[in-house]
């Protein structure tokens, strides 16, 4: 039984929600989500709420319904308040600006590297710190993974892009191997 499956999802008075054939339309003051129903699951208005149940009881219906409340309310959060994401620079001479919408890095490599962002996205930078920020969830979190896939962090200094608040495992290196000298070595 899906826990998150049967919660229903609360509709805010400043968003529209438009149900036609398998698709749920939310309109609010930040852009428009839609939201696909896979077959198997029927969505329905219950007051100022959302309501999700299965038609079949299928495996494979069953993993999609906690999922696709999940989706829902991920559109509801977007299409009020947004989603963002906070990159940080660490490294001496790591660099990024902004040309107009587009996002040039300097991270090490003889070029800077410059990224566009898709429609509904956009950047923000100060002081070491890139915010990716946008309507929808999904193509925050791989916009934010591609900016940092261009340098990710390095186990040995840190250098690098990380995410705000992840913690980077760093590795001895060949100096702390060295100290301790080799097994069975007198």
């Amino acid at each position: 039984m899906s826990r998150i499956g049967n919660t229903p999802v609360v509709i805010t008075k400043d968003v529209t929600v438009t149900r036609t054939g398998n698709t749920v339309v939310f309109k609010g003051p930040k852009g428009e989500l839609t939201v696909t129903v896979p077959d198997g699951i029927a969505v329905t208005q219950e007051g100022e709420s959302l309501v999700a149940a299965r038609t079949r009881n299928d495996k494979k219906v069953k993993a999609l319904h906690g999922t696709t409340v999940a989706l829902m309310k991920n559109a509801m959060t977007g299409v009020t308040k947004g989603w963002q994401r906070q990159l940080e620079l660490s490294g001496v001479g790591y660099r990024a600006a902004l040309n107009g919408t587009d996002l040039s890095l300097s991270v090490g490599f003889s070029h800077p590297v410059v990224l566009t962002p898709p429609s509904g996205i956009t950047f923000t930078v100060t002081e070491g710190k890139i915010m990716v920020s946008g309507i929808d969830k999904y193509l925050v979190g791989q916009v934010a993974a591609s900016v940092r896939g261009v340098k990710p962090p390095e186990p040995y200094k840190g250098k690098g892009i990380k995410y705000t608040g992840e913690h980077i495992r760093k590795k001895a290196g060949k100096s702390a191997k060295a100290v301790g000298g080799a097994p069975g070595a007198k």
